[in-house]
């Protein structure tokens, strides 16, 4: 469930997010590797490396949304967004992508006792 304290809407979220989201809908399927997140936020510059996934006769380009100014975001972009919080300052290894939403990370951790 979305709550009325976290960013709900496009326009909500940090301008870095918004790009971050655009290249996820961009990407469609795939994988996003080496994301580097600064003070919960995803940093783009440079770019990660984007691993695009072809699949056949299906739907593999960008998501119609792209074309959209300002919607609700889906509950994966939400949590996906907190981890990012709960990371702070890290890189996700890898961010598997699926209908232009955030489906799974892999997130390099330090050992902590």
């Amino acid at each position: 469930m979305i709550s009325a304290a976290r960013p709900d809407r496009l326009q909500h979220v940090s301008s870095s997010s918004r790009r971050l989201i655009r290249l996820m809908q961009s990407l469609n399927f795939g994988r996003i590797d080496g994301l580097v997140v600064r003070g919960g936020q995803p940093v783009l510059d440079p770019l990660p490396e984007i691993i695009r996934e072809v699949k056949f006769c299906s739907e593999t380009g960008p998501r119609p949304e792209l074309a959209i100014d300002d919607f609700l975001l889906k509950a994966q972009v939400v949590e996906f967004f907190d981890q990012l919080h709960v990371l702070g300052d890290g890189i996700i290894e890898s961010l598997e992508i699926k209908h232009g939403l955030p489906f799974r990370m892999t997130v390099r951790d330090p050992a902590r006792l």
